[in-house]
């Protein structure tokens, strides 16, 4: 009885919460964009996002201002975010190419 309290508590801890899927792969129409493929291919696909960001990185605040500042895996990269519906579309891009792809249903 123990074992399927917990069951129905994570189903509906589950239903509540917006689930979110960390996939090397994204369906867009008929096509698919995978990890790897570059900024261009994300554009022909999902087109301007609507929302650029890149994760704060508590060291790269004190580098100053004017400086050329390069995007490496260590700083998580660049984000952007598309609305695709019901789903809110995040691609990590790092160097140029698509290093994470995540799809979060709202």
């Amino acid at each position: 009885m123990h074992r399927q309290c917990w069951v129905w508590l994570l189903l509906l801890a589950l239903g509540h919460a917006g689930v979110v899927w960390a996939s090397g792969t994204l369906r867009v129409g008929s096509q698919v964009l995978t990890t790897g493929d570059s900024v261009v291919r994300v554009v022909e696909l999902l087109g301007k996002p609507s929302r650029k960001f890149r994760p704060r990185n508590p060291s790269s605040a004190a580098r100053g201002r004017g400086r050329v500042r390069v995007i490496t895996p260590d700083d998580g990269g660049e984000r952007w975010q598309y609305r695709r519906g019901d789903h809110v579309t995040t691609i990590t891009i790092v160097d140029g190419r698509v290093r994470d792809i995540q799809d979060r249903r709202q």
